[in-house]
């Protein structure tokens, strides 16, 4: 008798994979890659208990499996919905889920200010790309928003809870990689914010890590706050030696200046190693770091304008010299 597990077939937007059983459609989709993956604001596969929260990944199951093929009757959460043998599923080949992604765009976008030109999460911010692909050019929106004022969390972190669009990651952050979560939701329906207990600021060796988790500019690192745009700065994948976390870091430079460190992110923007406070805010000096070259950053990401890694042509040179 064989061991070998038997692999799940599933076709996303006309293109078919073969998975291990309990993959979700999410994870599906990013090991196709492309076009066919399903935005996600919520979901985070390095901490338990996230997603289904954002509804930005409905997709249409159009196949249930071989052995039942009725299409799901509504559309479901990639990221909490595992796959079956046979499935077929439609990203943004449906026009389904176009209309739903578009409706839910509008919703997260009802109490989030027009911060973009002076927040500093502009150029990397997921929900900036969404409303981009699927907002409108008007809010139908009529009644008062929610406003909070501005929080310090601690020494390093600035909570805009007016941007917060609760997606939960910091929370199973802080509650999965800390050892003493200091913040969570409180309230309930549109009064629910994120903040701490009585006012506790949040300290901890990798409370830093809220920052790189947020798809929004709801936390920020005030040692960064408003100094510089991250399409001017320079990513520069770099370690050091700490005994708290790995040690692989990016750093932004500004010039021989760095002006912010951050933990390495993938092509989806998760975090795979978190790194510690020390390292994050407190080793700003070249002379600490090993800098290996510079980050290579998706050339559909504004942060990649007017990064030059290739060579110049040897005709460009002869060109300039004539």
């Amino acid at each position: 008798m064989s061991d070998q597990v038997q692999k799940f077939t599933v076709t996303i937007d006309g293109k078919t994979i073969q998975v291990d059983p309990g993959t979700t459609i999410l994870n599906a989709a990013r090991m196709i890659g492309g076009n066919v993956v399903p935005p996600a604001m919520c979901y985070y596969s390095s901490l338990k208990g996230s997603g289904g929260k954002c509804r930005t990944c409905l997709v249409e199951v159009s196949k249930g499996s071989e052995k039942d093929p009725r299409p799901m009757p509504k559309l479901v959460a990639s990221c909490s919905t595992t796959v079956m043998d046979g499935m077929e599923v439609k990203n943004k080949s449906s026009e389904k889920v176009l209309d739903a992604r578009k409706g839910v765009v509008e919703f997260l976008l009802i109490n989030h200010p027009l911060d973009c030109p002076v927040c500093d999460q502009a150029g990397e911010c997921h929900l900036q790309d969404l409303a981009f692909e699927h907002g409108v050019g008007q809010s139908r929106y009529e009644f008062e928003r929610r406003t909070f004022d501005k929080v310090d969390l601690g020494e390093y972190i600035k909570l805009h809870m007016t941007r917060c669009i609760l997606c939960y990651r910091c929370v199973y952050t802080a509650n999965q990689l800390t050892n003493n979560r200091e913040h969570g939701v409180l309230k309930r329906g549109d009064a629910a914010e994120i903040s701490t207990f009585i006012e506790k600021n949040l300290s901890n060796d990798f409370i830093g890590n809220v920052i790189d988790v947020c798809p929004v500019g709801a936390l920020t690192d005030k040692t960064f706050r408003f100094r510089s745009r991250v399409w001017y700065t320079k990513p520069m994948d770099a370690t050091c030696s700490c005994d708290k976390c790995s040690g692989n870091a990016v750093l932004w430079m500004i010039g021989d200046e760095i002006a912010r460190v951050t933990a390495r992110k993938d092509q989806y923007g998760e975090v795979k190693e978190f790194i510690c406070n020390d390292c994050r805010f407190n080793k700003k000096d070249k002379s600490q770091w090993n800098i290996e070259g510079p980050r290579k950053i998706s050339s559909h990401s504004v942060i990649s304008a007017n990064h030059y890694e290739k060579e110049i042509p040897k005709h460009t040179v002869l060109l300039n010299k004539a």
